[in-house]
């Protein structure tokens, strides 16, 4: 159909049918963000009832149906059947039809065509019926899928809350990150066991942990290594990290998992401790029974007159070493019945304030030596009170045994504060004795390990295993000017003033 064909039976009708059907469709357009009470079906409705009017009239001022004009209206009928879902669909293609007809029926009783062609209105018609059937249909269908991509849309919004919600609660630091080491979720375990970083998600894990970003990149997923365990801060507490790809072909980047090495330590002492329990209870009976009769024997023996000024050291030999066995009988028990950490938190100066004078008179310390220095006053710190007086005792009594001076001349500095890399609170215990070798120092804190002759080695043993118990950590500093010192560490706390 050329150019020269439209509006050549009535260029009149046609031109103005033209600008009035222009109008319309700039006013549907403004009515379309103008009317807010007309729904989207009844507007779509409207626009194809303006088309089925103008294309009849444009139709029977070009020629008739013959000019095939009246195809256009199978278009609009298509297009209103997507949008409106099929609401109308039946509708329209019945005013359509009518109106192809109803044009029909006028042009042969107004005898303004050669020919007629109701056979071609009736098979627009019915070609209008088919394409809003099959719109309707197609309508449906994408109805369906839609309701359906919602759902899953859904239904994956859900597992992904789901999931950050589980990850963000595991007591296991989870970090992923990908193929540039970008971390794209971290979770509260694991900022928190890094010493709480001031970055997050969408920052390098380099600037999180340098010490993990190494152990990522040197992770060769083909070589089963046994993980190396780090402390992402000086103060921070001992970690081991897992590794796993993501992705297809492992190329999506990894997980990276994160241990408490303290979690797992309790874990194996919690059994130890059980099989210690039983051995103890076999110990108070088979040891304790004879051990008490060996001392009764050395009472008596000690109160009889018969025995020789020279033999009576051989007695005081036989006391000492009993009293030693007692004491590591009673450390050993001490340990195995040992309760449940039942942590509370204090103000750090004030406990330190009274126990120091309790340890002053208890170890009968001349006044003022034992020194405190808590900066800031306000540090807070959480553990067991009876467990952490119970380590402090140890740790001074080590001090005092191990001074090979006069006792006047013993000076203890208890130190605290808050650490800088931590975050964490930190208590000193300094003397100014002899020290300890370091070869001494790997082994100070394994059981029954002692450099005194009346010594038990149990004592520093116990004190890192209450410390464990507490989650705190407790390290033995080398002074180059002579005495020792130990070092307990607690948590990293982000409310926590730094020094």
């Amino acid at each position: 159909m050329g150019p020269s064909l439209l509006g050549q039976s009535d260029p009149g009708l046609y031109t103005l049918t033209v600008i009035i059907y222009i109008g319309l469709v700039v006013a549907s357009g403004l009515l379309l963000y103008a009317s807010p009470t007309l729904s989207l079906n009844q507007q779509a409705f409207m626009m194809v009832f303006v088309d089925i009017c103008a294309v009849t009239l444009l139709m029977h001022a070009s020629g008739g149906i013959s000019t095939g004009l009246g195809m256009l209206l199978a278009v609009s009928i298509a297009s209103s059947s997507l949008i409106t879902r099929g609401n109308y669909a039946g509708l329209e293609a019945a005013l359509a039809s009518l109106s192809v007809l109803t044009e029909q029926v006028y042009a042969d009783m107004a005898q303004a065509f050669e020919t007629t062609a109701y056979t071609q209105a009736g098979l627009l018609g019915t070609l209008f019926f088919a394409i809003a059937i099959l719109a309707h249909a197609l309508s449906r269908q994408l109805k369906t899928s839609e309701a359906l991509s919602s759902q899953r849309k859904l239904d994956l919004a859900n597992m992904e809350q789901l999931n950050e919600y589980v990850i963000q609660h595991m007591l296991t630091g989870i970090i992923v990150v990908d193929t540039k080491s970008t971390i794209r979720l971290m979770n509260e375990s694991a900022w928190y066991l890094l010493g709480m970083p001031e970055c997050g998600n969408g920052s390098p894990l380099e600037q999180a942990c340098h010490k993990l970003a190494v152990q990522l990149h040197e992770w060769d997923p083909e070589q089963h290594k046994a993980a190396i365990p780090f402390k992402p801060t000086s103060g921070g507490r001992e970690l081991t990290a897992g590794f796993s790809m993501l992705g297809e072909n492992n190329k999506g980047g990894a997980v990276i998992f994160l241990e408490d090495t303290a979690t797992v330590t309790q874990q194996a002492q919690q059994m130890k401790l059980a099989s210690l329990g039983r051995l103890t209870a076999s110990i108070a009976h088979e040891i304790r029974n004879p051990l008490g009769a060996i001392s009764h024997a050395e009472q008596l023996l000690k109160e009889s007159p018969d025995i020789p000024q020279a033999d009576r050291r051989l007695i005081d030999i036989i006391s000492t070493n009993t009293k030693r066995v007692n004491e590591i009988i009673e450390n050993i028990l001490q340990l195995s019945r040992r309760g449940r950490s039942l942590p509370k938190e204090f103000l750090l100066k004030p406990w330190l304030e009274q126990f120091a004078g309790e340890l002053t008179r208890t170890l009968n310390l001349p006044e003022g030596h034992i020194h405190l220095q808590i900066n800031p006053d306000s540090t807070l710190i959480r553990t067991d009170p009876s467990q952490f007086r119970q380590i402090f005792v140890i740790l001074c009594e080590n001090s005092v045994r191990h001074f090979d001076r006069e006792a006047e001349a013993l000076s203890i500095q208890i130190s605290g504060g808050i650490t800088r890399e931590s975050g964490g609170p930190f208590v000193d215990i300094i003397d100014n004795g002899p020290g300890i070798e370091p070869e001494n120092a790997r082994q100070m804190f394994e059981p029954f390990f002692t450099t005194r002759n009346a010594g038990t080695g149990l004592g520093l043993y116990i004190a890192k295993e209450l410390c464990e118990a507490n989650r705190l950590g407790l390290d033995y500093i080398a002074i180059p000017s002579g005495g020792s010192c130990f070092r307990i560490t607690f948590p990293g706390r982000g409310n926590q003033p730094v020094r």
